[in-house]
């Protein structure tokens, strides 16, 4: 709605103009309200979930008293099941460990594996020949040690395995690296180096030899595999 107001120019005159009230704009926030309403159907939810959960345990308390009989029934078939599962997929973890164990004797296996696949091989064969604390450690970084291990007089055992074709022998080089990495590095009192296939003859296994390297090819390996015993010189 316009109004009148009245001032002086510079002149002395005196002079009445019209002017007309500017509207404050009114900005409604609804976030608290949204907020509360959000609260609101929250709590209502929660309630909700409440009054069916109370009476849901009050129907099936209903249903135990009325029918102590036929609940006990139920409650033994279920268990009586559960029992029956819990035997039959222990009964196939047996069988499925037997079967890898009767794969397992047999060297013939290895010659298809990978590096990696030998080594959890041949953790196995230490396990089931008594060592204890058998650990895999193959892998980038591993500076030779694959496998480690305490032997049955207690004693630390590192392991070295080479997975290899039948044409192809594990060198002397090999087996240098692994005599100046195995007890200075990885402090085994015993270093094994373990191979599907056979070691050259020369400086290597002559080294191996003076400094108490167990050399296990593919003839003892077989051995052990079937047998479960260490190789005569291995502990």
């Amino acid at each position: 709605m316009p109004y009148v107001r009245s001032h002086t120019r510079k002149n002395g005159a005196r002079v009445r103009a019209h002017f007309r009230k500017r509207r404050r704009r009114v900005v409604w926030r609804s976030t608290r309200r949204g907020g509360a309403s959000r609260d609101s159907a929250n709590g209502w939810g929660i309630a909700l979930a409440v009054v069916v959960v109370l009476v849901l345990v009050s129907v099936v308390v209903d249903f135990v008293r009325r029918h102590p009989y036929l609940v006990g029934g139920l409650a033994l078939v279920v268990g009586a099941a559960a029992v029956a599962v819990l035997i039959t997929v222990s009964k196939q973890r047996a069988r499925q460990r037997a079967e890898q164990a009767q794969r397992d004797r047999l060297i013939a296996v290895t010659d298809g594996m990978s590096g990696p696949e030998f080594e959890q091989w041949f953790a196995r064969l230490l396990a089931a020949s008594g060592f204890r604390g058998v650990r895999v450690r193959g892998g980038s970084g591993d500076r030779g040690a694959d496998i480690t291990a305490i032997a049955p007089d207690g004693r630390r055992v590192v392991v070295q395995c080479k997975r290899q074709s039948l044409n192809n022998r594990v060198g002397s080089a090999a087996i240098q690296r692994f005599a100046g990495t195995c007890r200075d590095i990885h402090g085994g009192e015993i270093c094994m180096l373990v191979t599907n296939s056979h070691f050259t003859a020369g400086d290597g296994v002559r080294i191996a030899r003076q400094l108490d390297i167990t050399l296990v090819d593919r003839t003892a390996l077989e051995t052990w595999a079937w047998t479960r015993r260490p190789p005569t010189g291995s502990p």
